[in-house]
């Protein structure tokens, strides 16, 4: 009995792994840094006293951004956009450079994000995101598909596959655990602009 329990722990520990072990290795494997303890989900995860407040990511442990943020506008774009919410703003908790990577478990970091990877808090030059994405967007618009109906390359649809409630989010473009294994976290691979006419009909 005790041999059949563990095969199945053994087997959950396997499937777990193989769907879910992929940020090791990727930029978000933060085991190395000094300041880590050589953990590798610690600076985002808890496995105990999770904020709660955080319905977005189970048992969250990274300070949460409270940045003022100026977001993308255009005359072209039907969308209404706001502040950034949801995974957008988990993702915005290093990127947007006012919160350290290490302010986590309650603790005030020292290391900041730098680079590319450090977007501000203007983000009037990158894409829109926080704005619900559906087909009555796609309809106004003319240049986008429909994302109730149109397929990805993940096998669903961009509403099953790529939003989040509804939303277009940072984390419908990247994986923060990297599942494709490349270099700017992609969900789909944009070879051809692929990940862009996923959604933009053009």
């Amino acid at each position: 009995m005790k041999k059949s329990g563990f095969l199945i722990i053994a087997i959950g520990v396997f499937f777990m792994g193989a769907a879910y072990g992929q940020i090791t290795g990727t930029a978000h494997d933060f085991s190395s840094a000094g300041w880590s303890g050589g953990n590798i989900c610690l600076a985002c995860h808890t496995p105990h006293n999770g904020d709660q407040t955080v319905p977005e990511a189970p048992l969250w442990n990274h300070a949460v951004t409270g940045s003022s943020f100026t977001m993308y506008t255009g005359t072209t774009m039907d969308a209404t956009t706001s502040q950034p919410s949801g995974e957008s703003l988990l993702c915005l908790s290093c990127h947007d450079g006012t919160i350290a990577l290490d302010s986590y478990g309650g603790a005030t970091g020292t290391n900041y994000i730098s680079g590319t990877g450090n977007l501000g808090t203007d983000l009037s030059n990158d894409h829109p995101i926080s704005f619900d994405y559906n087909t009555a967007l796609a309809a106004l618009d003319g240049g986008l598909h429909d994302p109730s109906t149109t397929p990805t390359a993940l096998g669903g649809t961009i509403d099953h596959d790529l939003l989040f409630g509804g939303r277009m989010q940072c984390s419908s473009c990247h994986d923060v655990h990297n599942a494709e294994g490349n270099t700017y976290l992609l969900r789909i691979s944009n070879v051809g602009s692929a990940l862009c006419l996923t959604c933009h009909n053009k």
